[in-house]
């Protein structure tokens, strides 16, 4: 998928293959009483913030509890957690929160991102490495299958997941 940058360039962006069934993110079972759904949340944020957890993985989890979408705030370390039902869920990072770099790097974000789709970093790192880009926050859309990484003066880039293969 192809954007265009603030800056007048093109950016190709390439993204994880998430084992989803054919039918769709809608096919997977989710709690519907939201019974799991806060434990579960807190489990795989303490797993992926301990880095042992790659993103397929986490979007599996949270789906599974009919988490529609999260925004993390890299600048206060909260996370807004979305529930398919309406509901929300808040949860604090534990990771130590880095100063957000001022100008925004699509170009560091992007290699970033890349190290993490190739498992050559985990979230801790990720997180060190996006803040340091200029990242001030991200709205992972698992139902709508995308990530959009916002700047601190409303840059943003936006990385879709892979369209389910035939």
């Amino acid at each position: 998928m192809k954007h265009d940058n603030h800056d007048g360039s093109r950016t190709l962006t390439l993204s994880w293959t998430l084992m989803v069934p054919a039918r769709g993110v809608d096919a997977i079972p989710r709690d519907p009483g939201g019974i799991l759904s806060p434990s579960v949340i807190h489990e795989v944020l303490a797993e992926s913030q301990a880095g042992k957890l790659v993103f397929p993985e986490v979007v599996r989890r949270l789906v599974e509890v009919g988490v529609e979408s999260y925004f993390c705030d890299l600048a206060t370390g909260v996370g807004a957690f979305y529930m398919c039902d309406g509901k929300t869920h808040l949860e604090k990072m534990t990771l130590p929160m880095a100063p957000i770099a001022e100008g925004f790097s699509s170009s560091e974000l992007i290699a970033a991102i890349r190290g993490a789709q190739t498992d050559a970093i985990r979230y801790p790192e990720f997180v060190k490495r996006s803040t340091a880009a200029g990242v001030i926050a991200y709205w992972a859309f698992l139902t709508g299958r995308k990530v959009i990484y916002f700047g601190r003066k409303g840059e943003f880039h936006v990385e879709e997941f892979p369209r389910a293969r035939s």
